[in-house]
């Protein structure tokens, strides 16, 4: 088991978010970001199936067929676009499991945990275009509200082409003047 390895893992992912979400004016959820990691529940299985390279819910999802760790995780942290999971009612009356738009301030700190993440598994390897590529690969086959994956596109698309600097402006912008317009 990894015990040390894993808890400086999560404890670097976290503090990078923390100090993304400082920059857009996301204090609490900077401080309260990823929390459950450290619960018994999550922090164990992250541990023994720690690989240093990528999340241990991957290697715990291929040893058991379901990552545990992250059905607890993905049900408390409203920044990943699955807790906004559920059934939809669609323009006909039917009733499918789909995406739930997700508020912008979730969707900023979803924007800060991706460059985190990358950050922290890539290391060295990191560029501004990771998170952006890692996106759209997943893309196709997640359960997205469009509009939610519309507004993290957009953001990781601008980190790609114009940079860190200009990508927390735009996204700055975009929370600044999220009141200002109808939804």
């Amino acid at each position: 088991m990894q015990v040390l390895a894993h808890f400086r893992t999560i404890t670097h992912h976290r503090h990078l978010v923390c100090a993304y979400c400082f920059r857009l004016g996301l204090y609490r959820q900077g401080l309260l970001h990823d929390l459950s990691k450290y619960s018994p529940f999550e922090f164990w299985r992250g541990a023994k199936y720690y690989q240093g390279y990528r999340s241990p819910n991957d290697a715990e999802r291929k040893a058991n067929g379901v990552s545990l760790a992250w059905l607890h995780h993905k049900g408390r942290n409203r920044h990943h676009f699955e807790y906004w999971i559920d059934y939809c009612i669609g323009e006909d009356g039917k009733v499918y499991m789909g995406g739930c738009r997700m508020p912008l301030r979730y969707v900023a700190e979803m924007f800060c945990d991706r460059i985190a993440a990358c950050r922290t598994y890539l290391k060295e390897n990191y560029t501004d275009s990771a998170p952006y590529d890692y996106y759209i690969r997943s893309k196709t086959h997640i359960l997205i509200h469009p509009e939610t994956s519309d507004r993290i596109e957009e953001m990781l698309l601008v980190l790609k082409e114009q940079g860190e600097e200009a990508a927390f402006a735009h996204v700055r912008n975009l929370l600044k003047n999220e009141g200002k317009t109808a939804r």
